[in-house]
């Protein structure tokens, strides 16, 4: 889950990283009275994307109408195709200097990393493209973290001022333990500023928090976005589902993600011969193809008014495909009514002729059963397409 600026804020101050949280506001009123309480402050849009400045989104503002003048413009504004419905008013700084600085796990070695720059700043991607030495990645052993001995070495080798070296050394302390008590794949400063008289505060954040860890974080649930998420992806989670929207118009049901993932490869290759058809969803039902989870899973996939037609793809294993077969069965019958568009099925491994005679059984006008994967998909995107 990404975090929104403020939301990010929040987070820092918990864990003692230095700068000021600023006030949350959904009306250009609330907009004016924070700005009375703050004098000269910002009017931050707040998305969960970059570029707002570029897009207008953050404005400067030397009074309380001001203030309220530019939440009115930026309250309901699309960045990046998301709405604008809060702005975050943080007290205007003098900057001298802009540094970047992040946390944020190395995936392809197994460890984390830090990156950082004393030459970032909000312009960091360029200075990436330029100058690249000026971007320092630094190693952190997943093992033993980021000790005081640690964080010296990072500052170090950053280069951070002299006069800033302290306070950049619990600056880095507080952001690991940020990265670390809560679970994060990613924690950003940007900018990380040195202010007038040699403070270091960081004036923005992002956060990225990891969904496989909410077991220990009760309180991050309070970070979702509501307001920005999709209908279908909030049904989908609200079901237990592993469900993500796409845009095409072949529903996609399988059990694994890798399977699934080379699903969606070969529907969208058979969609080049019929119209261009694209999948419609990732949809991973796991091990469990019972009624109700095929049923829950139909639900939110037929619910999307772009799907033409779904492709239940399922390779039997723990679950057989005979269970399968009477999980698409029962889910027919629970939806009723509500199931109005084609199914293809293709069903492979553990008792395959059982699930297969089921099906064939049931006759259900819907149902199309084909044996392989490629002919599924084919006939999946000519349905769509049709």
């Amino acid at each position: 889950m990404d975090l929104m600026e403020y939301q990010a804020k929040e987070l820092f101050a918990k864990h003692d990283v230095p700068g000021a949280p600023g006030i949350v506001a959904t009306t250009p009123e609330e907009a004016r009275a924070a700005a009375e309480q703050l004098g000269v402050c910002v009017v931050k849009a707040q998305v969960q994307a970059g570029g707002r400045g570029k897009a207008g989104g953050v404005k400067l503002a030397k009074t309380p109408d001001e203030a309220h003048e530019h939440a009115t413009a930026i309250l309901g504004m699309q960045i990046k195709g998301l709405t604008v419905h809060r702005v975050l008013i943080a007290p205007a700084a003098t900057i001298e200097e802009e540094y970047y600085f992040s946390f944020l796990l190395d995936r392809s070695n197994r460890s984390y990393l830090c990156i950082a720059s004393i030459e970032g700043g909000v312009e960091i991607e360029e200075v990436a493209a330029t100058n690249p030495d000026a971007v320092k990645q630094i190693p952190i052993d997943a093992g033993t973290g980021v000790d005081e001995a640690k964080a010296r070495e990072i500052v170090t080798e950053v280069g951070f001022p002299a006069a800033l070296t302290e306070q950049a050394v619990t600056t880095v302390l507080a952001l690991w333990k940020t990265f670390v008590s809560e679970d994060a794949t990613l924690v950003e400063v940007n900018p990380l500023a040195r202010l007038a008289g040699d403070k270091l505060e960081a004036l923005d954040g992002k956060v990225s928090l990891d969904d496989n860890a909410d077991f220990r974080h009760e309180d991050h649930a309070a970070f979702e976005d509501k307001d920005a998420a999709d209908p279908l992806e909030a049904k989908a989670k609200a079901k237990g589902l592993n469900y993500v929207k796409l845009d095409g118009q072949v529903g996609i049901i399988g059990n694994g993600a890798g399977l699934v993932m080379s699903t969606l490869d070969v529907v969208a290759y058979a969609g080049e011969a019929h119209g261009n058809v694209k999948p419609a969803n990732f949809l991973d039902i796991g091990g469990g193809a019972s009624a109700q989870v095929m049923a829950d899973g139909l639900d939110v996939i037929l619910g999307d008014e772009q799907v033409k037609s779904v492709f239940v793809n399922v390779f039997g294993g723990i679950t057989s495909c005979d269970a399968v077969a009477n999980g698409i069965k029962g889910a027919l019958e629970l939806l009723g009514d509500n199931a109005t568009k084609p199914l293809v099925v293709r069903l492979d491994g553990n008792n395959v002729d059982e699930g297969r005679a089921i099906l064939d059984e049931l006759n259900h006008p819907l149902v199309t059963q084909v044996d392989t994967m490629d002919g599924a998909a084919d006939k999946a995107a000519e349905l769509a397409n049709g």
